[in-house]
């Protein structure tokens, strides 16, 4: 089953069970990815949805963290909630190891010498990764390697 079709049943799913974290999640994600193919004007493959799924991800987990500064514990369990339903449709993350041996892979193709090559670096990492990492941690990695 295609990601998007799996998020269409969810979709469903949630709306007949009365999961009101779900279906806020799953909505918001479905007008995102209908946003998208508006834009490119093709129906989205795999990668896409996972790109976008991956966009939400991240603004959802900066949502925390500015609700947690903002002492608002309500919007913070509304947050996570929501971030918890995004997060099961993400490929498995790589653990450290595997993530050293990309970060590893793409520093040696680069021929990566010093910190001037960190962009090169990070664009082949990511390249390595597809969706598998948080590109923070990527580069932190890099970063270190690098220095």
């Amino acid at each position: 089953m295609a990601l998007r079709e799996r998020i269409q049943e969810d979709l469903k799913a949630a709306l007949k069970g009365g999961r009101k974290d779900a279906l806020r999640a799953l909505r918001m994600l479905q007008a995102g990815l209908k946003n998208r193919e508006i834009e490119l004007r093709r129906p989205l493959e795999d990668d896409d949805v996972v790109k976008i799924i991956q966009g939400a991800v991240k603004q959802r987990k900066d949502s925390i963290t500015q609700f947690e500064a903002g002492h608002r514990a309500d919007l913070v369990a509304q947050e996570q909630a929501e971030l918890e339903v995004l997060s099961a449709y993400l490929p498995a993350q790589l653990g450290p190891a595997e993530l050293e041996a990309v970060v590893d892979a793409a520093i040696a193709e680069v021929g990566a010498t010093g910190p001037k090559d960190l962009g090169a670096v990070m664009k082949r990492a990511l390249a390595l990764c597809a969706g598998k990492a948080d590109g923070a941690a990527v580069n932190a990695l890099v970063r270190a390697k690098l220095a």
